[in-house]
């Protein structure tokens, strides 16, 4: 079963790819339900209980937005080794 849902996630998120035209809100919204469902599947991967899926999902949402916001402004994370990062325009 498990198998069957990492292919659906799997082939929705290839999808998404393909979504050029979307609006910056649409894109913001796109990312967070990417990233809480990516958040859901490596919870449910891990046999996390309830609590722990609500938090993975929580955070996989949070961090789905944020990289389609660093997508709109082209700018990537680059850390600086001593925990602190900073950003910069990406290659």
């Amino acid at each position: 079963m498990k198998f069957i849902t990492f292919s659906v996630i799997g082939a929705a998120m290839l999808g998404l790819t393909a979504c050029d035209t979307m609006t910056p809100s649409q894109q913001s919204a796109a990312g967070a339900v990417g990233g809480a469902a990516a958040g859901l599947l490596v919870a449910d991967a891990f046999d996390a209980n309830d609590n722990w899926k609500i938090v993975s999902t929580l955070a996989g949402a949070a961090a789905g937005t944020m990289v389609a916001r660093n997508t709109q402004n082209a700018t990537c994370a680059y850390s600086n080794g001593n925990g602190t990062y900073y950003t910069a325009p990406c290659p």
